[in-house]
This record gives C-alpha cells, structure tokens and sequence, in this order.
C-alpha cells in the first residue's frame, strides 16, 4: 500500500535551500537560493526545471539549461498539429523575446502576449538580454513575467519568472530577482 501512495522519482518535488548551491536544468547552470524554493518534479523540457514558492499557478521560475540549436525550448504536444519554434544557430540576443512569445503562444494557448521592455544586459558573464512581458493564459488570467537569457557557445540559457499580474507578480517578483543574480555556469 506505501508503494500506491509514493510519487513515482520522475514526479517527486524536491527543496532547495536557502544558501545551498543547486544544478539547475541537468546543466552547467547553477544557482543559490537567497530562500528555500520548491523544485516541482514534472520536466517541460528536457533540459528545463521549473522552481515554485507557493504553486506553480501562482508564481514559476523555469530554467532554461543550454537549448541546443535545432530544438523547442520546451517538449512538443505534437510535432504536427502544434509544432513549436526553435532555437536556432541564427538566432540572435535580440530575438529571444519573440522565441518566448512564440513559444508561449502554442504551448500555454495564450491568445495575448506583450513584450513591455527589453534591455542588454551581463547575464552568465556574457552578454545577454533582460526582457519583460505580460500574457493571458488558457484560464483568462493576466500574468507578468521576466526573463534573463543569453546563448553561450551556441545554446540558449534563459531564467524566466511568470505570476499573476495581480498580488503574486509584485509580492515574489524581488525573490526571483536574487534568485537570478546568482545564476552561473560552472
């Protein structure tokens, strides 16, 4: 009867701990929690991970551990009907914004999405691009989010942050932020 009642591994949500250094995305990339976040255990990607505090549907950071050129940044429903765009050896910082929107628009089925600021920034010692968007999801709710990406050695690392735009977005947007700030590759 135990055995019914356990998650199976590949669904198991993990904590990770204020001040301890985790591996993100089975990846280079690293982080410390400046507070304990909770890994949720089902994968969007092969190399994502996606990291909540209260509930996925109320605030996510998902992490984008090195896209390959040539691949989605997250797994396709399916190829056919709703085929997914890709990262690509030609894409540019620049584009990253628009990949997510696309990306965004066929996977979550978001009729609206609105990049409202992108800026260079230095993201994993490189240059990189730090955007802002809003999107209406399939339960018509607005959400906020943030990204911080930048390709290295021809993959795309990205961090993004996604939460109602209303009270959730504004109350855990800073702990994403030092979460962020402490994203290296090793």
């Amino acid at each position: 009867i135990t055995l019914l009642l356990t998650p199976p591994p590949a669904f198991a949500h993990k904590l990770h701990k204020q001040g301890e250094a985790a591996a993100v995305a089975k990846s280079s990339l690293t982080v410390t929690p400046t507070r304990d976040w909770n890994q949720l255990g089902l994968r969007i990607g092969k190399k994502t991970e996606t990291w909540t505090l209260d509930g996925e549907q109320l605030n996510d950071v998902t992490f984008f551990g090195g896209i390959d050129a040539g691949n989605p940044l997250v797994k396709e429903k399916s190829k056919k009907r709703e085929p997914l765009p890709k990262f690509t050896k030609s894409t540019l910082l620049a584009e990253v914004p628009e990949l997510l929107e696309r990306t965004t628009r066929t996977y979550k089925g978001s009729g609206s999405f609105q990049v409202t600021s992108v800026e260079p920034i230095r993201f994993l010692d490189h240059e990189g691009v730090f955007f802002s968007y809003e999107f209406t999801d399939e339960d018509q709710l607005t959400r906020k989010g943030e990204a911080r990406a930048a390709i290295v050695e021809s993959k795309l690392y990205m961090i993004t942050f996604e939460a109602p735009r209303l009270s959730y977005f504004g109350k855990v947007v800073a702990d994403f932020r030092s979460l962020a700030d402490t994203a290296k590759l090793q």
